[in-house]
């Protein structure tokens, strides 16, 4: 990752304001997460992982379709009444166990109020999702930015892989730091989190794919195309 001196702070921050610029111009203002309430940001979180969002949204619908979508009674469900409900999510034991310890943890701090979440400092918040069991930094900073609304960028496969081929990063660092580095060169703003973010979701699923579409991307003139194989299109 770059030096921190005060010229390659100003250049970090210029270049991740093209960066959002001109995914802005190409794709518009993306919003993220797919929810209809804090609850569903919550147990989308913690069914994402390891799976695409198609499969959440099928457990989710199950969800929905039986009332479930409400802490009160998604919290009384044991983790294996809950499996099968989320069956669709894959690893759906596991996830089944985690997303009962999560509601658990929110109906004791919140009761039914989850919009509560939105007075909590984001890292005392972070914090405390850290300790729930199955909860990860990924997950955690997925629930303060888009379920209570507060300002932690959230790192993830996407982010590695494309700013380690605009060359901001290595890819391979740890969480915390590269979330630092985010948190270091842009306002802490959680609707720009948010929306650079989507940005970032929408540019690597549709054009900087594993095997990328370099041609269609509208990032081409400021990347180097860091570990990009030449044969690439």
């Amino acid at each position: 990752m770059s030096t921190n001196t005060p010229a390659a702070a100003r250049l970090r921050r210029s270049r991740l304001r093209m960066v959002y610029e001109r995914l802005l111009v190409r794709f518009g203002h993306a919003g993220w997460w797919p929810g209809e309430t804090a609850l569903e940001v919550c147990v989308g979180a913690v069914l994402v992982q390891n799976t695409s969002w198609s499969n959440v949204e099928k457990a989710l619908a199950v969800l929905r379709g039986r009332g479930l979508l409400d802490l009160q009674p998604l919290a009384r469900l044991s983790p294996d009444a809950l499996a099968p409900l989320v069956r669709s999510s894959g690893t759906f034991r596991v996830k089944a166990r985690r997303l009962h310890a999560l509601v658990v943890f929110l109906e004791a701090r919140y009761g039914r109020g989850l919009e509560r979440m939105r007075e909590e400092d984001p890292w005392e918040l972070r914090r405390a999702l850290l300790e729930v069991p199955g909860i990860g930094r990924e997950t955690a900073d997925s629930i303060v930015l888009y379920a209570a609304g507060l300002p932690l960028f959230v790192v993830d496969a996407y982010t590695r892989r494309v700013f380690s081929r605009l060359g901001l990063v290595r890819g391979d660092e740890p969480y915390d730091e590269l979330q630092r580095f985010f948190h270091e060169s842009l306002p802490r703003d959680a609707a720009l989190f948010n929306d650079f973010h989507a940005q970032v979701v929408t540019l690597a699923k549709d054009v900087c794919r594993p095997r990328p579409r370099c041609s269609g991307c509208p990032l081409r003139r400021l990347c180097p195309r860091r570990g990009v194989s030449s044969a690439a299109p």
